[in-house]
């Protein structure tokens, strides 16, 4: 099923009369990216790059904890150089229209999907020194058919080498503020990938634009430095660690210039340290209970 979306399949455009503004995001805190028709993008000179991306996704009615609702099944991909992105590629002119290289770099990350002009979604100019512009695809599947591409790309040839690994983009957010969509936002993104993440949620009505602004908001806030109930006792115990190591260091060295000395406060010291390093360890599974609790 293909998505819909207010610049779906744009054809060439009427050389007179007034046209509609081009959808923006709108979001607060992220820049903006000029769109433009797929018809100007296609009118751009031979100094112009073109690369293509897909947003695949399907409805779901899930349940996390049993309480929070999925809505969506939306497939992003963790790349070989850790940053997160969609599915695609540069796509050259020259040789492929946009849906042919795009379908050729699906297969070869993918294996088993092919979109045509009626997936197409959007396109925009993008900031920095390289003249590109980003072409979007969206289609909607059943979840099932999700999930046979999420195997497929496994069996890729791509997959462990320029991909990782296919993540699916959780559209909810819990009550700490934190947990679900803003957390996944706080990751490392390439290129255009996250505008056309939110770009794509807004056009396609999947979560609302208010929403997505208090999540973009939320990873702008400052991070709290250890979380509440139990940041305290960490802190308090990593200093005297630390403490406690340097303390035991000296002494070491000083029993290294003196090999007539006595080792017993040494050793002593060093059996503190591992209390110190037990009861650490029960504040961090302390905190891991608690934020587990926060869901």
């Amino acid at each position: 099923m293909a998505a819909v979306g207010t610049m779906a399949a744009m054809g060439p455009l009427p050389t007179m009369g007034a046209l509609p503004p081009l959808p923006t995001l709108g979001v607060p805190g992220v820049p903006e990216l000029k769109p433009l028709t797929r018809y100007d993008a296609m009118r751009l000179g031979p100094g112009w790059s073109h690369s293509c991306h897909a947003m695949l996704y399907a409805p779901n009615p899930g349940m996390l904890f049993g309480r929070i609702p999925l809505r969506y099944a939306v497939l992003m991909q963790m790349r070989f150089d850790g940053l997160l992105g969609f599915p695609g590629g540069f796509v050259d002119r020259r040789y492929w229209s946009l849906e042919d290289g795009l379908n050729r770099v699906l297969g070869l990350g993918l294996g088993c999907v092919r979109l045509t002009e009626a997936d197409y979604l959007c396109s925009h100019l993008t900031e920095g020194p390289h003249r590109v512009v980003a072409h979007f695809y969206a289609r909607q599947l059943t979840l099932e058919e999700l999930h046979t591409i999420e195997i497929s790309a496994v069996h890729s040839r791509d997959h462990g080498m320029e991909v990782m690994g296919m993540v699916r983009v959780p559209l909810y957010t819990q009550k700490d503020r934190m947990g679900g969509l803003p957390n996944f936002l706080a990751n490392s993104f390439v290129g255009t990938a996250k505008f056309q993440l939110l770009f794509a949620l807004k056009i396609l009505n999947m979560v609302p634009e208010e929403k997505l602004a208090e999540a973009v908001a939320a990873t702008q806030r400052p991070k709290k430095g250890a979380i509440d109930h139990g940041g305290g006792a960490a802190g308090h115990h990593h200093h005297k660690a630390g403490n406690e190591l340097a303390r035991a260091g000296n002494e070491l060295g000083e029993r290294a210039e003196h090999p007539g000395m006595l080792h017993g406060g040494a050793e002593q010291h060093l059996v503190g340290l591992e209390g110190d390093a037990e009861a650490l360890e029960q504040v961090g599974l302390g905190a891991d209970e608690q934020g587990e609790g926060m869901e």
